[in-house]
């Protein structure tokens, strides 16, 4: 690969978090992953998030910040509102943590203890728009007990499944056929479902995470 294509296939990320040595060792497993991620910026707040290179970032790691009354969920949610993809990577493991993430509308959730090969592999998912369940994720959803479980139809089932294991829209149509409008209404209506049930899922990893935590996929079936 030469180095035009190198630049052209570089994943671009942001680190916020207050530990130099977390850092650090984020920018080492970037620098040997493959494909290459670059960290453009880091800082101990989210306001690296917001300026210079830090705000053109494809995807941000972020370390939940703690206030008086624990994780800091606004600067979490001002990023997903402003449409940016955050792998959330913290100290913290337990489920209402993990599962209140997801719910704002986090890519994916892992602790710090998953080390180097699950943070790399997230930022990889992430920057593809592509579902990823690392393991403490994967028991938090696992032992989810909400009982705001919205009614969805047979077809709005099969739509789902079969988009988690697609790349495309399209591939979804042709799978089913039907059209690719059809399949978006589908997701659509199943948004909108999630949504007046309180826990909205604005991206395709949300969407995932609904449907693990309702059972109507399983984490091998991913």
């Amino acid at each position: 690969m030469d180095q035009d294509d190198l630049a052209a296939n570089m994943i671009n990320v942001v680190v916020v978090d207050d530990h130099p040595v977390v850092v650090a060792g984020v920018r080492a497993w970037c620098a040997d992953a493959d494909p290459p991620i670059q960290v453009v910026a880091s800082g101990p707040t989210v306001a690296t998030a917001w300026v210079g290179p830090g705000a053109e970032a494809d995807v941000v790691v972020l370390d939940l910040q703690l206030d008086m009354t624990g994780p800091a969920y606004g600067e979490l949610k001002r990023l997903v509102d402003a449409g940016r993809t955050v792998v959330v990577s913290t100290m913290r493991d337990d489920q209402e943590t993990a599962l209140t993430c997801l719910d704002i509308g986090a890519f994916t959730y892992l602790t710090k203890a998953e080390g180097e090969s699950h943070l790399v592999a997230a930022i990889h998912a992430a920057a593809r728009h592509e579902p990823y369940t690392p393991p403490a994720l994967a028991g938090a959803l696992g032992t989810d007990t909400n009982p705001n479980r919205p009614r969805l139809s047979e077809q709005e089932v099969n739509v789902l499944r079969e988009w988690f294991h697609c790349e495309s829209k399209k591939s979804v149509a042709d799978a089913l056929n039907i059209t690719v409008n059809t399949v978006n209404t589908y997701l659509t209506r199943v948004r909108a479902k999630y949504a007046s049930a309180g826990r909205a899922a604005p991206t395709k990893a949300a969407l995932v995470a609904r449907a693990l935590q309702d059972g109507l996929v399983t984490i091998d079936e991913l």
